[in-house]
């Protein structure tokens, strides 16, 4: 992949795309997963980079985030590309690279003036069984590693979920009434076999077409379906529970997010929880989601589209799931820019012909994702969806402060 001509580049593929970039596949492994196989890989590719790798159970989208997968992580790896049609030559080059160039001409000088990047990414993961129940550090705790913190949310995509996997529960919290010193005598036994976290939590059973949202220092633990997952431009975490679906979690993921001169430190690890938040007694009113319409549903019906909001709780990023009726044409405008996923269905976008593929291949290129600068969004992105039958359903992830999001 070039990155040294995204400068020449980056303008004359945002020229060709009329505000919109087109948008390359970003695959990337966790080696203590099993893969969900929902996210449309081809069945021989799960594993095409290798055992100690691990399986690939997560596509990144719009992503100038790169993944922290240990010494064997690949150059580039969840970094998202821009795909360019240079004459009779594809390029590639960064997402990140075209926005450190062109700046507020692609997100916005709202953004660019506060954050220097694109400070979000969303991603798919999929794994056949639940993750350890674990947490996300805030700013200040993330700031002693160099890091930020990492607010995130869950929606549950009724295309991706034809099964449940194995455990479609997810624990979040920890059980009113539980004691400090409890959590902490778990994390003390981290090293020897079940630390049984988990005892203290409740699990929540999982609906597709709902969501989460999950505040940094929250412990939560994923459950087995796959999910679509907006979050800050992190990648800090740190495991708690260190046994799960009879897969032994290594110790240095419990110290993960941890500051090198305070691994071992058992109190720091307790820092990190937010006690309150985990406490919530009113856990499921105050961070389930249901979608809700951005607009009057009679309206938009009768302009032939459905939008909803599915990401709503934070203010370091929103989603949205649009629905193009078949045989209709929209124009659909935002006040921000953001990145884009087609889940279903074929059609027209702007410049762009997108369609949603069935099967893809490790490597190969598809029109499915895209990222919409915020002139784009606000002038309005016009769909067209030719189908009888078919809508087109896409899902689209803000940034932060989303001036639409008022509900």
């Amino acid at each position: 992949m070039e990155t040294t001509s995204a400068v020449s580049l980056a303008e004359k593929a945002l020229e060709q795309g009329k505000g919109i970039l087109r948008l390359a596949p970003t695959w990337v492994p966790r080696s203590f997963c099993v893969p969900g196989r929902r996210i449309k890989l081809h069945p021989d590719d799960y594993y095409v980079l290798g055992g100690e790798r691990g399986g690939i159970d997560e596509r990144w989208l719009s992503s100038t985030t790169p993944a922290k997968n240990g010494p064997l992580t690949g150059e580039n790896e969840g970094l998202s590309a821009v795909v360019f049609n240079d004459g009779n030559e594809e390029k590639q080059f960064l997402l990140k690279d075209a926005i450190d160039e062109l700046r507020g001409e692609l997100i916005g000088d709202r953004l660019w003036n506060e954050y220097g990047s694109w400070p979000m990414y969303s991603k798919f993961f999929d794994n056949m069984g639940p993750l350890p129940h674990h947490l996300h550090h805030n700013d200040e705790q993330a700031a002693l590693i160099g890091q930020l913190g990492k607010p995130e949310a869950y929606y549950f995509p009724p295309q991706l979920n034809n099964h449940g996997g194995d455990f479609p529960y997810t624990f979040i919290g920890i059980a009113p009434g539980t004691t400090r010193e409890q959590i902490k005598e778990c994390l003390q036994n981290f090293t020897k076999g079940d630390n049984k976290i988990t005892n203290y939590s409740s699990a929540y059973r999982l609906e597709p077409g709902t969501g989460w949202d999950v505040p940094p220092g929250l412990l939560h633990a994923p459950g087995s379906l796959c999910t679509y997952e907006p979050q800050k431009a992190s990648d800090v975490f740190a495991m708690y529970q260190s046994l799960v679906n009879e897969a032994i979690i290594p110790e240095e993921l419990l110290w993960n997010g941890t500051p090198k001169d305070r691994i071992g430190d058992y109190d720091q690890l307790m820092e990190a929880i937010d006690w309150e938040l985990n406490t919530d007694p009113q856990m499921m009113a105050n961070r389930y989601m249901v979608p809700k319409p951005v607009r009057d549903e009679a309206e938009m019906a009768a302009e032939g589209y459905r939008e909803v909001w599915v990401c709503y709780k934070s203010d370091a990023f929103s989603a949205k799931e649009l629905t193009v009726m078949p045989g209709q044409t929209v124009t659909i405008k935002d006040s921000a820019a953001y990145g884009l996923i087609v889940m279903q269905g074929h059609g027209k976008m702007g410049a762009w012909d997108i369609e949603t593929p069935a099967l893809i291949r490790y490597g190969q290129l598809t029109n499915d994702e895209f990222f919409v600068s915020e002139k784009a969004a606000m002038e309005g992105v016009t769909i067209t969806n030719p189908s009888t039958t078919d809508p087109i359903v896409m899902l689209k992830h803000f940034g932060p402060n989303n001036p639409d999001l008022v509900l």
